[in-house]
């Protein structure tokens, strides 16, 4: 990606981004130094840097927020916005790299998120758009998400394209009560009409 630079000698499978904002500048570093030689001798990490400076942490910001364009280059991306039980998260990658293993042709899956919230997005790109490869992800990955009682729309919302599978992070009576209050809320329909709610 234009502009960015791996401050990093060696790629890994894993990247964790922490970012603090405190009262003192010098206690924050001094928090995020320990904390680093900690998990570095305990080698849970291999490898860490820390930003000295406001442009050193938009670098390092530019490449977490430019994950969604840089996978456009590698073709068509199928997106989901997902929420899981921590502990859960990268199963989900694992899993459906299974499911869609398909040789040499397989598509690459790629996901990142936030561990705070369980806010995974998952990223599948082929280099260009693939029925085939869309009819093995949906309904599955909704399926796997509904199993362990996650959200198939978590940060984004459901908007226009997901509210006929809400059934799969909603029971049926909780569809109904929202569609009663959108009706009694909004009888004329004009208020972000077309979405969030299946059709009757």
């Amino acid at each position: 990606l234009a502009g960015t630079r791996n401050p990093f000698t060696e790629d890994s499978p894993f990247y964790l981004l922490v970012e603090t904002s405190g009262s003192c500048s010098a206690h924050d570093e001094e928090k995020l130094n320990t904390f680093l030689e900690t998990v570095m001798a305990e080698e849970c990490v291999v490898d860490g840097t820390i930003a000295q400076d406001e442009a050193q942490s938009a670098g390092i910001w530019k490449l977490r927020e430019g994950c969604s364009e840089a996978l456009t280059k590698n073709g068509f991306v199928y997106k989901y916005d997902i929420s899981l039980p921590v502990a859960k998260m990268y199963n989900l990658i694992e899993d459906i790299r299974v499911h869609l293993e398909d040789g040499d042709a397989s598509p690459t899956t790629v996901a990142y998120g936030h561990l705070g919230d369980g806010n995974v997005h998952l990223n599948i790109t082929t280099p260009k758009y693939d029925p085939n490869v869309m009819a093995k992800i949906e309904p599955w990955v909704y399926e796997w998400t509904s199993k362990l009682r996650g959200s198939i729309s978590a940060e984004h919302g459901l908007g226009q394209i997901k509210g006929e599978h809400i059934h799969y992070s909603q029971a049926g009576p909780v569809v109904d009560l929202m569609h009663k209050m959108k009706e009694l809320l909004d009888p004329q329909g004009i208020l972000n009409p077309y979405k969030v709610l299946p059709s009757k």
